[in-house]
């Protein structure tokens, strides 16, 4: 979180230390220096008169000076949980430090009825109006896949969408006719060699994705949403990664939160970084971000 607050100047703020038992033995950018045990909190509060306190202890440990903290609630000062500041200035939501509690107590947890009522009548109308004016594109590019490489140009795809169901997501083929009949469902990887020449160009320029507007106006996806994925996956993720499963309480979508802001991966690691971005998605669902996020997609 310091290290974000440092990087992104436009946050204005700004760290002037620290409290812990001890000091840590490395140097955090942007953490500022050891301020001296927590057991000085009012003390040290009155000198420096901080903005905010962020707590990132665990109070059933005892460590938490409860009482100090408390008096200072209670005497206007702001205080804010370390996870809550981390969703804040990184517009991401902690898995890590998530516990049921914070969902089943969260006065907000998803995105409300209109909201998701919004959102299918605006998919749908930019979804027609994308096959209207990339109609040429989309013949041009079918043409080009049946040319490049022998077997279909559309490639059906089974993946999990809205409430855990499996449909059917269309895309240009991008691999070679039965590509998986040996490996079996697995992530592609940089310079995969199932990808067809034609195939890496229509993947670096997303043109691939386009037939899935046709997904958009079926029912089954939104423009923006958490990125389908393959059942074989979901069932091994959703055992690895706390609430996993909770992206697909919304439709799944052509582009995403998590897609304008982390790279492509295929570790479990890139995996749970982009939950994260997915569940801040699913908390803050509305026309205004999904119209940042489709600004950044063309761009």
């Amino acid at each position: 979180i310091a290290f974000t607050i440092q990087d992104r100047p436009h946050l204005a703020f700004t760290s002037v230390g620290y409290l812990a038992p001890q000091a840590v033995d490395q140097d955090y950018p942007g953490l500022g220096p050891w301020l001296g045990d927590i057991t000085h909190l009012r003390e040290i509060h009155d000198r420096l008169k901080p903005d905010l306190i962020v707590v990132g202890m665990d109070e059933r440990r005892g460590q938490m000076p409860v009482s100090e903290l408390l008096n200072l609630r209670l005497h206007g000062s702001a205080i804010e949980y370390a996870a809550t500041l981390y969703e804040r200035v990184m517009w991401r939501v902690p898995v890590a430090a998530l516990r049921p509690s914070h969902l089943i107590f969260a006065s907000e947890l998803g995105p409300n009825r209109y909201n998701l009522m919004l959102q299918r009548v605006y998919s749908y109308l930019i979804a027609l109006a994308g096959i209207v004016l990339t109609l040429p594109l989309l013949a041009a590019v079918w043409l080009g896949v049946r040319l490049s490489s022998p077997g279909p140009a559309i490639y059906r795809q089974r993946r999990v969408g809205l409430h855990g169901k499996v449909f059917e997501v269309f895309k240009f083929r991008s691999m070679y006719i039965d590509a998986e009949a040996r490996t079996g469902a697995v992530w592609a990887v940089k310079n995969d060699p199932r990808i067809t020449p034609l195939g890496r160009w229509l993947r670096k320029l997303r043109l691939d994705e386009l037939p899935q507007f046709f997904n958009v106006l079926r029912g089954e996806m939104a423009i923006v949403g958490p990125r389908p994925e393959r059942p074989e996956f979901v069932r091994v993720l959703t055992e690895q990664i706390p609430f996993y499963g909770q992206r697909h309480k919304v439709k799944p979508g052509i582009t995403g939160w998590a897609q304008i802001n982390h790279k492509y991966g295929d570790t479990v690691e890139d995996t749970i970084t982009k939950l994260e971005f997915d569940l801040y998605y699913l908390k803050n669902l509305g026309l205004s971000l999904d119209l940042y996020v489709i600004f950044h997609t063309l761009k």
